[in-house]
């Protein structure tokens, strides 16, 4: 159907239709902007078949097209249920159970697996970005399913769907602002006696058992490396009683085609016949932001996660003067690490009447609910200045 002169929608299964050059000059216009939507990141995700029909993620981007020229796309799936999404609607999914309707398949715009603010609604200009939205709600409406989701849109995405009559739901993450840091000391002295403390001793706790890391840039991991993380990575799900979402053919993938982005900080610890590694996290980064991603280790030590997972990280901020590290979804204990809380969204169309307008007063009380939570955390401001 056509939004405006010349425009029509087109639903696109496999990125390889549109090409790399095509997609990531709506996407991924400059090294700074959001890694999770190069044409690399998601195209390796479907390829490595982590998001795929098989796996619940049935790819389905819906596109405005000019002629030949993209101006417009959603990163869209088919859901057949609600992991890795971090924004948490099983209760919905149940409350439609109990009542003998199908909550699955639903409709759902983000980052598979990655709960990273980004964009949503690629367009080259704002008519396009609104013919994006009345797209979007007719494509859901007419498509029978349950629902359409949008998480982790930029604040003023979020506010025009809320215009568009789309229910904004609130969500809070840590993220850590380098204020010109020159060393990891410097930072630490920003924050109180207490915190500054705890901070030294995890650290400690680490360098005493004999654990010391290596920072590998996406350029200089190898094969062995790469395994090594998958490892590591599976490792640490399976101990949580999880099935890990990513592959080792992912990791390889995204590791040849978008390595200026990646970093892998490996922990090794001396096994007597030389270093062995026991542990590794990985990063993904720009020049101005560095988003804390997966981790996983093969053996135990205390404040191992701590070390490879949030100061290492935050050392190499310092180090190359990025400044902002958003630690990933929720954990309170960040802010004891220096992390401040940062309010997300994400943005529902439910079909069903009933269930809308229920689903509206529950996301009122949570709203407010989410209101008390940040002003209580900003009291528990961990830096000296409070």
């Amino acid at each position: 159907m056509d939004y405006r002169t010349g425009i029509f929608s087109k639903i696109i299964t496999n990125l390889a239709e549109i090409g790399q050059a095509r997609w990531d000059a709506l996407a991924y216009p400059s090294r700074n902007s959001n890694p999770f939507l190069r044409y690399a990141f998601l195209h390796a995700l479907h390829e490595a078949g982590c998001a795929s029909q098989s796996s619940g993620w049935q790819p389905e981007y819906l596109t405005l097209w000019q002629g030949e020229n993209l101006v417009a796309a959603a990163p869209l799936y088919r859901k057949s249920h609600s992991y890795g999404e971090y924004v948490f609607d099983w209760s919905w999914a149940d409350a439609y159970q109990r009542h003998g309707l199908a909550y699955y398949p639903k409709l759902l715009s983000a980052i598979p697996f990655t709960p990273v603010t980004g964009p949503r609604l690629l367009a080259v200009d704002n008519e396009a970005r609104q013919a994006l939205i009345a797209a979007l709600l007719e494509h859901a409406k007419s498509s029978g399913l349950s629902s359409l989701h949008l998480l982790y849109p930029l604040d003023n995405e979020a506010e025009t769907l809320e215009a568009q009559g789309l229910m904004l739901r609130d969500g809070v993450q840590f993220h850590w602002l380098n204020q010109g840091y020159s060393s990891f000391d410097e930072f630490l002295d920003t924050l109180e006696r207490k915190k500054r403390k705890n901070i030294r001793a995890e650290r400690r706790k680490v360098a005493d058992a004999g654990v010391r890391f290596r920072h590998v840039r996406g350029a200089e991991v190898t094969e062995q490396d790469w395994h090594l993380f998958t490892q590591c990575y599976n490792h640490t799900y399976r101990a949580h009683h999880s099935t890990p979402y990513l592959n080792v053919e992912f990791f390889q993938q995204i590791g040849a085609t978008m390595p200026e982005n990646l970093l892998l900080i490996i922990a090794e610890r001396d096994a007597g016949q030389g270093m062995k590694p026991i542990a590794s996290s990985m990063v993904v980064y720009t020049p101005d932001t560095l988003y804390g991603r997966y981790w996983g280790e093969l053996a135990h030590v205390p404040c191992l996660h701590f070390e490879c997972a949030y100061y290492q990280p935050l050392e190499f901020c310092i180090a190359n003067g990025i400044q902002t590290f958003e630690g990933g979804a929720q954990g309170e204990h960040k802010m004891a690490r220096g992390f401040l809380p940062v309010k997300t969204h994400s943005a529902h169309w439910l079909a069903h009447p009933a269930f809308a307008d229920a689903v509206e007063v529950f996301l009122r009380r949570e709203s407010a609910g989410i209101g008390n939570y940040m002003d209580e955390l900003n009291e528990r401001n961990p830096f000296k200045s409070g």
